[in-house]
């Protein structure tokens, strides 16, 4: 282009001249102009390729895990936290890395992460829980996805799970593929109770690189935890009618042992195995056991 210019600069006479005496010239100024409008045109579909994205997450009393998911979340665009209720630092450490914070009375899982979805300023949510966070694989596989574009319209990740400081590969703990990155026009979550899933109306993709979750750090905390959640899945089960019989109450529990130990290989977590397969057959009984005694008016 730049003998372009000094042509322009000379008399026409000139120009004519130069012209017809080196046409390869001008084909070759043509073809120089065409690739860089190719490049122009190439940068531009790529900035209009990329996504924002809006990470959402739904506390109550997590201060000690809040930070860490926050820090975890340098590939979004937006981090909302919606909280019903935290009486501990949960609201004002998070504010402090940034974070718009929502207050809203508990409605459920599903029914907090959908109000999450609606708040947000994207379409492309990244649903996370306060004691996740994202491994460094991750987040550059999120990173790439931005600049590229989706394909799909939501995305599993493999969820690797800490338990008792170990992290834990057996026992039906893992893969444990869950989606968490979605475009809100395509899904929603569902589910009354406990154990929330998003129904997807569109494709499904995958992502290779580990969601970690930070679970229980003691045996206390876990049975703690197992009261709370027991409690509500023993009034989804009465919610849609289903019936504990005295068969399943018994021998249910028993089973999911021998599963998660023996036949999903939780012996090669060592002790922290162990106890994952007690605790989720325990969990069971009290699940079904609840169930029955709800069923009696008790």
């Amino acid at each position: 282009m730049g003998g372009a210019v000094i042509y322009f600069r000379h008399a026409p006479s000139i120009h004519r001249r130069s012209l017809s005496a080196r046409p390869d010239t001008l084909l070759a100024g043509v073809c120089r102009i065409g690739r860089f409008r190719a490049v122009v045109h190439r940068r531009a579909d790529s900035h209009q390729r990329t996504v924002k994205i809006s990470a959402t997450i739904i506390t109550l009393n997590e201060e000690r895990n809040i930070a860490r998911v926050i820090e975890s979340l340098r590939c979004v665009d937006e981090i909302l936290v919606v909280d019903s209720g935290s009486t501990d630092r949960t609201v004002e450490i998070a504010g402090k890395l940034g974070a718009r914070v929502l207050d809203s009375p508990w409605p459920g899982y599903a029914n907090q992460k959908n109000l999450a979805a609606e708040q947000t300023k994207y379409d492309w949510i990244l649903s996370i829980d306060a004691d996740e966070s994202l491994s460094e694989a991750l987040e550059a596989e999120i990173w790439q996805l931005k600049k590229a574009g989706p394909k799909y319209d939501a995305y599993t990740m493999p969820r690797l799970a800490q338990y008792l400081g170990r992290w834990i590969r057996h026992g039906g703990w893992y893969p444990d593929r869950k989606i968490r990155l979605y475009d809100r026009r395509k899904a929603k979550w569902e589910g009354a109770y406990v154990h929330e899933s998003l129904k997807v109306n569109g494709k499904v993709g995958h992502f290779e690189s580990n969601l970690l979750h930070f679970t229980c750090d003691s045996l206390s905390e876990h049975l703690r935890m197992m009261d709370r959640y027991t409690t509500l899945a023993a009034e989804q089960l009465l919610s849609v009618g289903e019936r504990v019989t005295w068969p399943r109450l018994i021998f249910h529990p028993p089973w999911t042992f021998v599963q998660t130990y023996f036949l999903k290989l939780g012996f090669l977590d060592g002790l922290e195995g162990l106890a994952i397969a007690y605790m989720a057959a325990f969990y069971n009984f009290l699940k079904f056991a609840k169930a029955k005694f709800m069923s009696f008016g008790r």
